[in-house]
């Protein structure tokens, strides 16, 4: 009877936490909160850059600074134009680029990207550097870590909330984090990790239409980062996305869309 009792409150808490996506619509566990999580996020990204070598005064670094700062005054005024401004609470958009061989970039919760040195030669250009931030960026919009998050408390038990599990085992309420926001360790629940990367790929084509990048030339990026995995593993960008045709085909389902924000975009310039 207990047992049943305790099943019911579960599910009675996990539907009253449910949210939607901004833009996408779709349904999301939500019981982690921007207030709990970012600053867990800007704590974390501070300490990522103190240990790293940063890429600042040249033109890579400037074009990964440019580019993010685009996409997100773009997003930005988007979301406002929608009623979407309380999902940006909080939000402390930052982008730098790290010297590392790693093909990667990621974006934690409150707009904190990174780009790895190792992506760059993928991205060739201004408009590769928009296709990633433009995905990396709709993890952030999308509120994949929060989501991330209030699964991994779900499946460990711990449902009163980050302060709440902080009380009750920080450890694993930290490991738990650091798997939400991709970030050290193995990345949690494939199966979501693999939808979220199809919403940041439509969201991130969207975003980057939106800032006048031209997103036809998303498809070929994906087709050379596709090229770029050598031997049996991929990189890291792509260790839990979809496969690159799936991941194409999708895009180009977007692409007619994406290319209205696109031409709008270019009208107002």
């Amino acid at each position: 009877m207990f047992k049943k009792i305790s099943i019911l409150f579960l599910v009675g808490i996990i539907t009253y936490s449910c949210a939607k996506v901004p833009l996408s619509g779709r349904n999301q566990l939500s019981l982690v909160s921007n207030a709990e999580i970012l600053p867990m996020s800007y704590d974390q990204y501070a300490q990522v850059l103190s240990e790293s070598k940063l890429v600042t005064n040249t033109a890579e670094g400037q074009m990964v600074v440019k580019v993010g700062r685009r996409i997100a005054d773009a997003v930005s005024k988007y979301m406002a134009e929608r009623g979407y401004e309380k999902a940006l609470e909080g939000f402390a958009w930052e982008f730098n680029l790290i010297e590392s061989e790693q093909v990667n970039a990621w974006c934690m919760p409150g707009g904190k990207v990174a780009f790895y040195t190792g992506i760059m030669p993928i991205c060739q250009d201004e408009a590769g550097v928009a296709v990633v931030m433009g995905h990396e960026v709709a993890h952030a919009i999308a509120s994949h870590a929060r989501e991330r998050m209030s699964n991994g408390l779900v499946l460990n038990g711990l449902i009163g909330g980050v302060q709440v599990a902080m009380g009750q085992n920080p450890t694993l309420t930290q490991n738990i984090f650091l798997q939400a926001v991709g970030y050290g360790g193995q990345l949690g629940m494939l199966s979501f990790s693999r939808r979220h990367e199809l919403e940041a790929d439509q969201l991130g084509l969207d975003f980057m239409a939106l800032a006048g990048y031209d997103p036809r030339v998303a498809p070929a990026f994906w087709e050379r980062m596709n090229a770029g995995a050598s031997g049996n593993r991929p990189p890291d960008f792509l260790s839990t996305h979809p496969g690159p045709n799936r991941r194409i085909e999708e895009l180009n389902k977007q692409m007619p869309k994406s290319m209205e924000y696109y031409e709008k975009s270019n009208k107002q310039q």
